[in-house]
């Protein structure tokens, strides 16, 4: 994809184009699970791993530089910090570092884009919190209990959607619909602070 193709995608996710967003994950899902999958030989968490990734590239969304970084590029240097933080809950020492790993695309990152994404690190972290609180309170308001704890498993304690469906006594499409329903109210948002 050429760079104005590539902005010009940007720019629709940006105003919330949901047939645009969901294009990108049609492209990306299957590399990225590859990927992820290829470091953790666990296909429940290479999917997990995948998902965080959409979630850290929508919250990241106001600071990505897409005429620094392709987004081929910043998708995978999201999952690879995504991997990193799976094995080193689980104990593990990733095998290969993010700076020197090979499959990872457009793997050099310029300090002035470091510098950006600290720039508004307090102001995502705020704008989440907000988001979080408002949607947990709705959710309560609702009754909506089961899916509270089903976010709080999966977000909070880090647990595979398979665990998760186990311990709640739920189908894997129900967890994967609590799931998805946080995402979107997290998506949603990142595009309100986009665009007020």
């Amino acid at each position: 994809m050429n760079s104005s193709a590539e902005q010009n995608l940007i720019t629709s996710i940006r105003n919330g184009e949901e047939s645009v967003w969901k294009h990108v994950i049609e492209t990306y899902e299957g590399r990225l699970q590859a990927f992820a999958y290829s470091r953790l030989n666990n296909k429940a968490m290479a999917e997990d791993v995948v998902q965080e990734t959409f979630i850290g590239f929508l919250t990241s969304l106001p600071n990505y530089d897409e005429e620094r970084t392709s987004l081929e590029s910043f998708l995978f240097r999201i999952a690879a910090y995504k991997i990193t933080d799976v094995l080193r809950k689980q104990g593990r020492r990733p095998s290969i570092t993010i700076e020197n790993d090979p499959t990872i695309p457009g793997r050099s990152r310029k300090a002035s884009s470091m510098a950006r994404s600290r720039e508004g690190t307090d102001r995502k972290k705020n704008h989440l919190l907000q988001t979080l609180s408002e949607t947990i309170q709705k959710w309560m308001n609702d009754s909506q209990y089961e899916r509270i704890k089903c976010c709080e498993l999966l977000f909070v304690r880090g647990w595979p959607n398979k665990k998760v469906s186990s311990e709640l006594n739920l189908t894997e499409q129900q967890v994967a619909n609590h799931k998805q329903a946080l995402l979107t109210k997290l998506k949603d948002h990142s595009i309100s602070e986009l665009n007020p």
